[in-house]
């Protein structure tokens, strides 16, 4: 737990997903109230509300009768306008979306000073717990006194705060997607074509580990190895030729073989 004082708020949650599902026993176990869980499918509300201590589970986006300091919009990206502007809260709730790519603006015009970004930079999936006190939570808000609500609050959570605004972190979650998503992408192409060999999958994740390792330790780009950086052209063509029957696999190893030879020239 961060090393401080703990200002309980009351904190409702929209949304049951992966994030809402991590965030809510973590502002719990921090001191906080979770008073209401919403989800547009009332079981998944209330598996959730399930982990915790007197949380109502509801459909209803009506929270004018619930007690609440932060409103932590956790849902997808295509529906946050649209869910924000169907909220009834109490007045001087702050709203705050969980969204990496979204600006504050999409939630300004709805909440005015009130609107908020409560964004922690993690992949989140049900079945796998994350420690949160590692979790970097990037807070903004239009005036300060609301920003510094969401800050206390991510300090409650993660010993690793900071205040971004918009732009960067559009260019961080656009880095994040880089650096997570695509790397799992090609983890999972990495597993098909080890099953298609008869080989056990685990095999690779000595390499996986280091790779990260180093990777974390100095820059990418100084460690780099493999046939793209040796130009040996030799292993390019059999790997392509490996490749024959997927023509996506092959243009994708292209590219990337294109990348980084492109990048170690320009280093």
């Amino acid at each position: 737990m961060a090393q401080h004082k703990i200002r309980p708020m009351n904190i409702t949650i929209v949304g049951a997903g992966n994030v809402a599902w991590h965030l809510a026993p973590a502002l719990q176990a921090a001191g906080h109230k979770i008073t209401a869980i919403y989800s547009r499918t009332l079981a998944h509300a209330k598996e959730l509300s399930r982990r915790l201590s007197d949380t109502l589970a509801t459909q209803s986006l009506d929270f004018t009768t619930i007690a609440t300091d932060v409103v932590l919009i956790a849902v997808p990206d295509a529906v946050i306008v649209a869910v924000a502007n169907e909220l009834k809260v109490k007045p001087g709730a702050i709203l705050a979306h969980t969204s990496g790519s979204q600006p504050l603006t999409v939630l300004q015009t709805i909440a005015g000073e009130r609107a908020g970004v409560f964004y922690p930079l993690q992949t989140f999936s049900k079945q796998k717990p994350v420690d949160l006190q590692q979790v970097p939570v990037l807070v903004e808000g239009v005036m300060e006194e609301t920003t510094k609500v969401l800050e206390e609050l991510a300090q409650s959570i993660s010993r690793q705060v900071a205040r971004v605004d918009s732009e960067k972190r559009k260019q961080l979650h656009l880095a994040a997607v880089f650096a997570c998503n695509f790397t799992n992408h090609l983890l999972g192409i990495s597993h098909e074509l080890l099953q298609h060999a008869g080989l056990p999958i685990n095999l690779l994740q000595p390499l996986v580990q280091e790779t990260i390792e180093k990777a974390t330790a100095h820059h990418p780009f100084t460690v780099q190895t493999g046939p793209a950086i040796r130009h040996d052209q030799n292993v390019i063509e059999e790997h392509l030729r490996l490749l024959q029957t997927e023509p996506e696999l092959q243009q994708l190893y292209r590219l990337l073989t294109d990348s980084i030879q492109h990048r170690s020239k320009k280093g």
